[in-house]
């Protein structure tokens, strides 16, 4: 130790940078095999057969992998690199632990590899980005905890008085996020991989969005924001533009973003007032994150010539540009009008990839570029690699994005086409196949992408060779000393010196709008009325639904009519709330690659099953120009029968009203319903075994829609 000329002593201790190497690399890597299942699947919507004909590889089951490869294995692993890296700089501390920090290092990176397993396996709950099964979900819960506890633990033995903005984004991060997974993991297990929500319907849906909206806030956009809050200025060698501004930022941004969820859900079987708060806050949520663009903008004031020198703060700035683009355009497209046009279009899948390449992407790879040669105490191997990795990763976002853009407007107006006579225009695989050069043209997007993100390896790579890893790095600041200030301080000052009032007030801003939403949507009877006519499915029918869910069908078909002339017109009458009160989870998707299967057994869109069993082995059979992929392994795969007791019981359990014993006939029931199905397809000269997959997927496809369709019409006087 050494004195200051205040007398106070210097302590001397070393940054852990093992640990942000060990994230770093993991991101590198798994943001590779991430990008790679996407570009494959992007393939796949004009080239179906490039899913080799294999169950693991279809579009199904390959796009859940490719979202949770990015979201939780590429930015997740970039974030915990950019926090355990900036959070010892900015509370002049070592880590609490380096064993926990281990501990979260490889039980985070064995949770990916899971995801990896199960979720090609078929091994899906069928919830957007909360697909893995509920030992993965219970393994989550755990490492996080591991990590909250290092993180801190660190904060409180920091040597820095304040919290500087960029740790309270990542208190917020941390608190919200346990909350998001524990709420939407609510789940009964039949088995030791298989579960079925807790929730229903539309009380599954509003959790379902209430999770998967604020995922993307509090998992792609807090934690990023906290880094570009720490790595911006230091790239820049410029104080953050306004500390007034960053509060409004933090504390608007976690208090609005929580409730607008439901603008995901516009003109469904919601109640239309829990979808008028999602519109309303969405709306509210421009001026927060606008505020925090321009924050990260403004900072830059003075440092433009450095911006065209450093690839560091090229990346940063294009960065903080997408974000201002989807965080206006996102509630823009939660307006209903807008709505009407962007749902289940590509407009959607457009609008979220500004902000994942964009926005996460970008983030990822300037805090990579930025961290690398520190830790190594050399400089970057080469400035005109990361250049033209910038150019090729912009470049190819325009490619991506803009072609999707035009597919989205070019389906919906297809969509609600009708001719003077008062037919639909365009049956729906016109609409499919006349967007083919779009998907053609978002695959190259992708690959020049991808050609960025090598040549950033490959930078990186070679920047590690010519340095040398400096694993605990020297630092040295004065003890911080707990003293009661006598002078009046800024409020917000307080505050910063407390992380666990922060992370309780986190906590009760972003409570609050979840409980608004859910308490009268679970309580409130009327909110969702029951239909007489809709009456539990039967065993078979409960097994091809779980079928349809392992197949990953949830991620091209709807299953949810809106009150539009046009899907009236095409699928049949729209949807109602009580139509889906024993549908654990629910289905009703957020994008149609395919028609809407809500009405798919009513006598106005019936089909015979030989039609079903035909479209599956060879969609093109059916449907000519189809896009769908081959589901063979239907016809051959032998029906779980073992597993239908537990699933009766297990639904029993949830409130599904079978009759007490009905587990023990339940087979009995199965097979009669599935010998019917089979004399069907005999008479139509198919011979199929009774207890294949393909015949439980019949029988849950044309139940779809037949109860609503029993339900007694209201009398009309004449």
């Amino acid at each position: 130790m050494q004195e200051t000329n205040q007398g106070m002593q210097i302590e001397k201790f070393y940054y852990d940078n093992k640990i942000v190497k060990a994230f770093g690399y993991a991101t590198v890597i798994f943001g590779i095999v991430g990008m790679i299942v996407g570009l494959w699947v992007a393939i796949q919507f004009y080239y179906p057969d490039s899913s080799l004909n294999f169950a693991a590889t279809t579009f199904g089951r390959l796009r859940p992998l490719h979202t949770n490869a990015i979201i939780f294995a590429f930015v997740g692993n970039a974030s915990f690199a950019g926090i355990y890296y900036s959070l010892q700089r900015l509370c002049k501390a070592r880590m609490f632990s380096d064993k926990l920090g281990w501990v979260h290092f490889w039980g985070w990176q064995l949770i990916i590899v899971g995801a990896a397993i199960t979720l090609p396996l078929g091994l899906n709950n069928g919830a957007e980005y909360a697909e893995l099964i509920w030992p993965i979900d219970i393994a989550i819960a755990l490492v996080w905890v591991i990590f909250g506890i290092n993180m801190f633990g660190t904060i409180l033995k920091r040597r820095e008085k304040h919290l500087y903005v960029a740790i309270w984004f990542y208190i917020a991060t941390w608190v919200t996020v346990a909350l998001l997974h524990i709420v939407r993991s609510v789940e009964l297990p039949y088995s030791l991989t298989g579960s079925y929500s807790w929730y229903a319907g539309v009380q599954d849906a509003l959790v379902q969005w209430w999770y998967g909206h604020n995922a993307v806030a509090f998992f792609l956009t807090t934690p990023v924001l906290g880094l570009m809050y720490y790595f911006l200025p230091k790239a820049a060698n410029r104080p953050v533009y306004s500390y007034r501004l960053s509060i409004i930022h933090f504390w608007a941004l976690i208090f609005i973003y929580i409730w607008a969820g439901p603008h995901h859900l516009l003109y469904t079987a919601l109640p239309d007032w829990a979808q008028s708060l999602g519109v309303v806050f969405s709306i509210m949520l421009i001026a927060p994150s606008w505020g925090g663009m321009l924050n990260g903008l403004f900072t830059l004031r003075g440092a433009w010539d450095k911006v065209r020198e450093d690839p560091v703060l090229k990346f940063m700035v294009v960065a903080i540009t997408c974000y201002g683009m989807s965080t206006l355009e996102g509630p823009l497209m939660s307006l209903k009008s807008v709505n009407a046009v962007a749902h289940f279009s590509d407009w959607i899948v457009a609008h979220v990839h500004i902000g994942g390449l964009g926005w996460n992407g970008f983030m990822a790879f300037s805090i990579l570029y930025y961290m690398i040669p520190k830790m190594w105490g050399t400089n970057l191997y080469s400035k005109k690699l990361a250049t033209n990795h910038f150019w090729l990763g912009t470049i190819g976002i325009i490619i991506y994005a803009v072609p999707l853009y035009w597919a989205g407007f070019e389906q919906s107006i297809m969509w609600k086409q009708f001719t003077p006579e008062g037919q639909l225009k365009f049956d729906f695989l016109q609409t499919v196949t006349n967007i083919r050069p779009m998907y053609i043209a978002r695959s190259i997007g992708g690959t020049l992408y991808l050609i960025g993100a090598f040549i950033m390896t490959y930078n990186l790579y070679k920047t590690i060779r010519q340095g040398k890893f400096i694993a605990n790095e020297a630092a040295e600041a004065a003890p911080l000393i707990k003293e009661v200030s006598k002078k009046k301080e800024y409020w917000h000052r307080v505050i910063e010196r407390k992380p666990l009032t922060m992370l309780v007030l986190s906590l009760v801003l972003v409570a609050i709008g979840g409980l608004v939403q859910m308490i009268p949507t679970f309580l409130v009877k009327s909110n969702v009325p029951t239909l007489a006519s809709v009456k539990p499915y039967t065993p078979l029918e409960l097994q091809g639904r779980d079928i349809y869910v392992r197949e990953g069908c949830y991620t091209c078909h709807s299953q949810m009519i809106r009150p539009f002339r046009d899907e009236v017109a095409r699928y049949g009458e729209y949807s109602k709330a009580g139509e889906f009160v024993y549908d654990h989870p629910f289905q009703w998707g957020s994008k149609r690659t395919g028609p809407d299967l809500a009405r798919e057994g009513a006598n106005k869109n019936k089909r015979p099953d030989s039609w079903h069993f035909n479209h599956m082995y060879d969609p093109t059979s059916t449907s000519p120009g189809s896009l769908m992929p081959r589901y063979i392994w239907l016809l051959d795969n032998k029906l779980d029968t073992n597993s239908t007791p537990a699933k009766i019981r297990a639904m029993q359990t949830l409130g599904v009203p079978y009759p007490e014993g009905y587990d023990k006939i339940a087979n009995q029931k199965l097979m009669e319903q599935a010998e019917a199905i089979t004399a069907n397809l005999k008479k139509e000269k198919i011979e199929t075994a009774s207890d294949a997959e393909i015949i439980a997927v019949i029988a849950y496809l044309q139940r779809l829609g037949k109860d609503i369709e029993n339900e007694p019409k209201p009398i009309t006087k004449q």
